[in-house]
Parts: structure tokens; C-alpha cells; sequence
């Protein structure tokens, strides 16, 4: 019998086959299975990047946020997070046997092909299956990206052809591009349409065909390696800088858990299946609790005036804000959000949409979007009492006096 100790001391086992032989073809086909996969680090084993960790959470629970951007120097984790977190995304229905994995009780996010059936009456056959994590290589081509029309069999048959490229894949899923500073300009065109309208259309010779494209963007980059197009790097909302751990204790977890699971990756992500799983229960708490969060009207005021103090562009930094903060929330279990909540989705939000920086009354020592929160607030304070009608001495009522009532 194989053992793993843990970091808790705990000694983990895998079972054997019994002297008698009995379980040896099934132990052999699950071990060999388990082996020939493709192993991802466990989302909960990586050390620290708590921040980074907490904005993929956020997007797997509510994927209308918009993405992610990860910034930071080379070895910190980027590419580790967002691949260990194909494991712990959350199962959907897709249509069995859809190239595009539509969903089959949502006609509005069905390609043509399901949209027929639908409208005919027809059942749509339905299986589970998890999000997918689908990655764009940088080299890649636009072809690869949006698919092909098979031009022959459209014209000799009469039949929209497409052979589905990454879009199609990613659809209702994860797009993760690492190095997405060094993609092609058209590429992260065509990736900006899609991203935009939800929708990939693919038009070669005359012929047209679109499919739905809604998928959740997330990119890397090393900023010694060049910055990122203005236009791209808007429509990503979170932007979170990551660096290497400074605590010299941190800094040997990270090395003794890596030489463990290159040692025996199947028995190290055993050690942490069950936090992982509470990580994925969590989301899909998170996700059922999401709709019935509320968040108070003096809270989206005090956001505007964050972004308005900030000199934002556009209203995009409100939206991302206000939806980050509801989706905390519902992570957290809370029914409404904190003030916590937006310091937070405003760290995230706004740190790179800064112009400026504000307040000069704002008090030292605090972080700089706890006083953009504190100066928002205080505005919103002063304003509140200027809204509020003042008070107006009681008039003295007696015999021989009437209060004037209408028009009397």
C-alpha cells in the first residue's frame, strides 16, 4: 500500500488490490486512467495570490462581470490559477451532440441548428458536463480562432458547413490566453467583437454563419514583455498585479509542495480534493444566492461619485462595481452588500482606471481605495442632508386656531 503525508501530518492511502486478487482489474484501470491525464495543480494548494484567487472566484460565480486581467513577473502562479480552476468550475446542461454547447432551455443562446428544434417543438436531448477551460495560443491563426467554412459542401449541397474553432469551444466557458499582450492585433479583434455581442459570426464567399460566443475572458501578461492595447485592456474588468511571495516560510511551502507533486501529482491532488470541492460547492451557493442580493441605493451613489472623483471613462467602471460587489457578497453568503464589498470590487475595478489621485483631505494611513470609499461617502453624507427637507417648528394649536388644510 502506496502512502502521502500530508501537511497536517495525516497519512493518506491508496487501496490496494487484495491478496486474492479480487479488484486488480478495476484498481489497475482507474490507477492507469488517473496517471495518463493531464494533472492540474489544485486550485486550494496554491500558496497566497489571495487576491488574484478571489477575482477568478468572483467571475466563475457571475460570468457577466467581464473577465480577468492577471499582471505580474514571471513564476507567480498565473497560469497555474487559471488552469486549476477547471476543476472546481460548476456543471452545466449543454445540448448532447452541439458543436457549440448550447443551452437547452435558453432559445436565446442557441445556435440555428437547436433554435429549429426548439421552435418546432421539438425536445432537445440534454447532458452535464463541466465548464470548460480553453486556452488560446498565442501563435495561433484567425481560422483557429472563429473556424471554417467548408466551402465545397456549402455550395455543392446546399449546407452552411462550419467546422467550430476556439470560439465554439470556449462558448459558455472559460477563454484563457496567457501572454495576451504578444496576440496579434486581429486576432484580439476578432476576440473584442465576440466578447462584445456574445455572438461569432463567420463569413467566407457569400455565405454567413454565426454561432452563440459567450465565455468568460481571461488573460496574462508580463509587463516587462509589453503593455496591452487600450481597447482590450477596457474590456477586461478586473486587473489584478500578482508578485512572488517576500516570507521566507511562504517561499518553502511553495518549493515542498511543487517537488511533491511532480513526485506523484494524483496523490497530491488527493490531499486536497475535499477543500476543492467545498470551493466548488461554494460556487454554486453562491450562484443560487446571487439573484436574491440586494444592494442599497445610497451604495450605488457613493460608487458613482468613486468613479466620478476618479475620472473614469465611460460607465463601464459603475457596472463592474456594482456586480462585483453583489457577487462577493453571495460568495460569502450575505444577502446584501458591505461597504467592505465595494472597497474590494473597487481595488479590483479601478486600479488601473485611475487618472489622478484624489482627496487631499482623506485620512492618512488609510489604503487608497479605502479614501476614495471615505471621501465618496462623506459626500454622500452632505448631500443626503441637503436632499432631506429641514424641519419645521410645530405650529401652536389651541382654541380660536385651525391648521390650514387644502385650499381652506
Amino acid at each position: 500500500m502506496r502512502s502521502w503525508r500530508s501537511d497536517a501530518g495525516q497519512l493518506m492511502q491508496l487501496p490496494r488490490p487484495s491478496a486474492s486478487g479480487a479488484g486488480t482489474e478495476f484498481f489497475m484501470d482507474n490507477y492507469q486512467s488517473a496517471y495518463s491525464r493531464k494533472q492540474n495543480y489544485p486550485f486550494s494548494a496554491i500558496v497566497g495570490q489571495e487576491t488574484m484567487k478571489a477575482a477568478l472566484l468572483l467571475n466563475a460565480v457571475n460570468p457577466q462581470i467581464g473577465g480577468l486581467l492577471i499582471r505580474g513577473e514571471r513564476g507567480t502562479a498565473k497560469t497555474v490559477a487559471v488552469r486549476a480552476l477547471a476543476d472546481i468550475l460548476p456543471d452545466i446542461d449543454v445540448v448532447e451532440g452541439c458543436r457549440f454547447s448550447c443551452d437547452p432551455t435558453d432559445i436565446s443562446k442557441m445556435c440555428s441548428l437547436c433554435r429549429e428544434t426548439y421552435e418546432q417543438g421539438a425536445s432537445l436531448p440534454a447532458v452535464r458536463r463541466k465548464m470548460r477551460v480553453v486556452e488560446l495560443p498565442v501563435g495561433t491563426t484567425e481560422d483557429r480562432v472563429v473556424g471554417t467554412l467548408n466551402i465545397e459542401k456549402a455550395v455543392t449541397e446546399g449546407i452552411k458547413a462550419l467546422d467550430a474553432g476556439v470560439l465554439a469551444e470556449a462558448n459558455r466557458g472559460v477563454l484563457y490566453v496567457d501572454n495576451i499582450n504578444l496576440l496579434d492585433d486581429h486576432i484580439m479583434d476578432v476576440l473584442l467583437d465576440a466578447a462584445a455581442m456574445g455572438v461569432n459570426v463567420v463569413e467566407r464567399e457569400g455565405v454567413s454563419v454565426s454561432h452563440p460566443a459567450c465565455f468568460i475572458l481571461i488573460g496574462s501578461m508580463n509587463p516587462e514583455e509589453g503593455e496591452l492595447r487600450p481597447q482590450l485592456h477596457d474590456r477586461l474588468a478586473f486587473h489584478v498585479e500578482v508578485r512572488g511571495a517576500r516570507p521566507l516560510q511562504s517561499r518553502l511551502q511553495i518549493m515542498q509542495q511543487v517537488m511533491e507533486f511532480e513526485r506523484d501529482p494524483v496523490f497530491f491532488r488527493k490531499l486536497y480534493e475535499e477543500s476543492d470541492r467545498d470551493i466548488a460547492d461554494g460556487i454554486l451557493a453562491a450562484r443560487r444566492l446571487l439573484p436574491r442580493v440586494a444592494v442599497k441605493e445610497r451604495f450605488l451613489r457613493i460608487i458613482a461619485r468613486m468613479c466620478i472623483e476618479l475620472d473614469v471613462d465611460g460607465h463601464r467602471p459603475d457596472i463592474i462595481i456594482s456586480r462585483a460587489a453583489m457577487t462577493r457578497a453571495a460568495l460569502e453568503g450575505r444577502r446584501s452588500v458591505s461597504e467592505q464589498d465595494l472597497v474590494f470590487a473597487a481595488q479590483l475595478t479601478l486600479g488601473f482606471r485611475m487618472r489622478r489621485t484624489p482627496f487631499e483631505e482623506a485620512a492618512l494611513g488609510a489604503s487608497k481605495f479605502q479614501q476614495v470609499f471615505d471621501y465618496a461617502k462623506k459626500l454622500e453624507r452632505e448631500a443626503a442632508k441637503k436632499r432631506s427637507p429641514e424641519k419645521s417648528p410645530k405650529k401652536q394649536t389651541g382654541r380660536g386656531s385651525r391648521e390650514r388644510t387644502g385650499a381652506g
